[in-house]
């Protein structure tokens, strides 16, 4: 199944935490699922949401990984993500057991090389570094920040991760704000967006009430019987 580009735009106008109320009214077995269990760093939370298909990958840091071509490992990646599908987003996962975070992948060469390879962002439990140089525009969640790389080395990509105590396989539909991040099914994707209309209709309902300066328990009484209202 495809995800139009009509319909990742339509994402792209929605906050995360409204994907989330979305999702779990779609499918009630959403709602304790496919979003972050950890807080991330977000270094610019004034961009808006990224939508991505995921391209993950795994790294360590604190020593050399052994692997003897870590410049072949590294082009195959970059070859990885240039692939696409687009907009996508790299995963990656810090599999580094001494110093979890110690070095940062992410800076401003990582940023720039990958927003022109065609990725939009990056959402990593590792960490990251050189803030103000970063590419404009490049949205980042990240489990640190740190000054140094230290050894930073790709160890494998195209694999299931799991970061922040959610499981992200590869090519899995990925929005993500300021808030943390959510895994969309492609198959409820295009409803989301109608979803997220309906919920916001019928909170105006209650908030509206709330800001008119009388307010009390009746109106919240009335506002709940007009919420079940919408549809």
């Amino acid at each position: 199944m495809t995800v139009s580009l009509e319909t990742i735009d339509a994402l792209r106008k929605i906050d995360t935490p409204t994907v989330c109320n979305a999702l779990e009214l779609i499918d009630p077995a959403l709602r304790r699922t496919g979003f972050n269990r950890r807080p991330f760093v977000c270094p610019f939370p004034e961009l808006p949401p990224l939508v991505g298909f995921a391209r993950t990958a795994e790294i360590t840091c604190s020593a050399p990984t052994g692997i003897a071509d870590q410049r072949a490992m590294r082009i195959g990646y970059y070859a990885y993500i240039e692939k696409g599908p687009r907009p996508s987003v790299a995963v990656i996962v810090d599999r580094d057991v001494a110093e979890p975070g110690v070095g940062a992948f992410w800076g401003e060469v990582q940023t720039t090389v990958h927003k022109a390879l065609g990725c939009d962002g990056v959402i990593t439990d590792g960490s990251v570094r050189d803030i103000p140089m970063m590419a404009s525009g490049f949205f980042v969640l990240a489990g640190s920040i740190m000054p140094s790389h230290v050894h930073a080395d790709i160890v494998g990509f195209d694999v299931p991760v799991t970061l922040m105590g959610l499981t992200i396989q590869p090519g899995d539909l990925v929005h993500a704000d300021r808030h943390g991040m959510a895994i969309i099914p492609e198959a409820a994707a295009t409803d989301v967006a109608a979803t997220a209309d309906l919920l916001t209709r019928r909170e105006r309902v209650i908030l509206d009430a709330a800001r008119r300066g009388s307010f009390s328990t009746e109106d919240i009484r009335k506002a709940f019987a007009e919420m079940d209202e919408i549809h």
